[in-house]
């Protein structure tokens, strides 16, 4: 029960993170979120929709395949559902321009605050390392020491968070506009180096599902920022993403 309460103690934390993270975006008035303001409500539907299905059905299917059942929730497979669900959104609702940026620093600040919880609430959660003999190691209970891989990848997101901070401060156009693909290329690549050190079942020779997925996440990432729309105006006018 303690560690259920760690848990969803820092899942709130991680939310109100990202949230203050995304309040501060909006009064910046650098980042744009180009959705019409009649369309939002059903945009942010579809969003935690797409978010929530992906969570659970990559979650879920990663204990399956580690040989463990139960349902379970996935941070990478939330951001892949969602990346979904407002593709299909825009096209359904006719919105062209590219809507991410704004969730570019909520993002990486909620994964670096919710990740904490993740190392706190120890085995139970099936998000810690394999077993290492590094200095830093980590004892979650039941004498093996383990990779901390949570904080790596806390550690990981909030170094982005912070270069990511540092360049819309200087204005950088190419960071403001392109952003939100930053950071879930960013997230992919680094998950998927963390991957390796994860008790998880293997699909594709060494390869869980969450390397799959953090491929194709970056992949996407990738495709997304060399077809971009060449900037044109001023900085406020390409923070598109």
């Amino acid at each position: 029960m303690g560690d259920f309460l760690i848990h969803a103690g820092f899942d709130v934390l991680a939310w109100l993170a990202a949230g203050a993270a995304g309040l501060w975006l909006m009064r910046s008035g650098v980042v744009s979120f180009p959705v019409p303001q009649p369309l939002r409500l059903n945009y942010i539907a579809a969003l935690v929709f797409g978010a929530g299905v992906g969570a659970v059905a990559f979650g879920s299917a990663n204990l399956w395949f580690s040989g463990q059942s139960g349902i379970a929730r996935s941070i990478e497979g939330a951001v892949a559902g969602a990346i979904v669900a407002i593709e299909i959104y825009k096209r359904i609702a006719g919105i062209r321009l590219r809507t991410g940026a704004r969730f570019a620093l909520p993002f990486a600040v909620g994964v670096a605050v919710g990740r904490i919880g993740c190392f706190l609430s120890g085995l139970d959660d099936f998000t810690h390392g394999t077993p290492t003999t590094l200095p830093w190691a980590h004892d979650f209970g039941d004498g093996v020491l383990r990779h901390p891989v949570q904080l790596y990848e806390s550690l990981a997101m909030a170094a982005f968070a912070a270069v990511y901070l540092w360049r819309v401060l200087r204005r950088d156009g190419f960071v403001i506009a392109q952003g939100f693909y930053l950071a879930v290329g960013f997230y992919g690549a680094q998950r998927f180096v963390w991957e390796f050190f994860k008790p998880y079942g293997t699909l594709i020779g060494p390869f869980t599902l969450f390397h799959l997925l953090s491929a194709a996440v970056l992949i996407y990432a990738i495709a997304m920022i060399a077809t971009a729309p060449k900037p044109s105006g001023s900085v406020h006018e390409r923070a598109f993403a």
